[in-house]
């Protein structure tokens, strides 16, 4: 019998703006458009642009060759600290809103540590 599998993680959330790190779009910044944990990938914005032959689905549906975002893998993207605006890693703490712990994402980067989530 199968055990269930845990549920992924993704250091990044949909939102986040991310720079990738390696590949051919090495270096370019994009917002991410939809995370997919399961399979740990990412769709980033004007990231992995591949065409796709489209067949007209309805009407006011074109059909033809279109072209729009792959996901890749997490692993190739670092987010984009909001204060220092550098590629960074990210730490987790924990801040007391009205009375409760919440966790947050921290920049790693030296000198920095700023809050990523609000």
């Amino acid at each position: 019998m199968n055990a269930p599998k845990a549920k992924a993680k993704l250091h990044v959330k949909t939102g986040d703006i991310v720079v990738v790190i390696s590949g051919k779009d090495k270096g370019t910044q994009g917002k991410i458009q939809k995370a997919f944990p399961a399979t740990g990938r990412v769709v980033v914005e004007g990231v992995a642009l591949v065409k796709r032959h489209q067949k007209p689905r309805g009407q006011g549906m074109p059909g033809g060759i279109i072209t729009k975002e792959a996901a890749i893998p997490a692993s190739k993207v670092k987010l984009v600290c909001p204060a220092c605006k550098e590629p960074t890693r990210t730490g987790h703490a924990f801040i007391e809103i009205e009375g409760k712990l919440k966790k947050v994402r921290v920049c790693k980067r030296k000198n920095c540590g700023a809050q990523i989530d609000q």
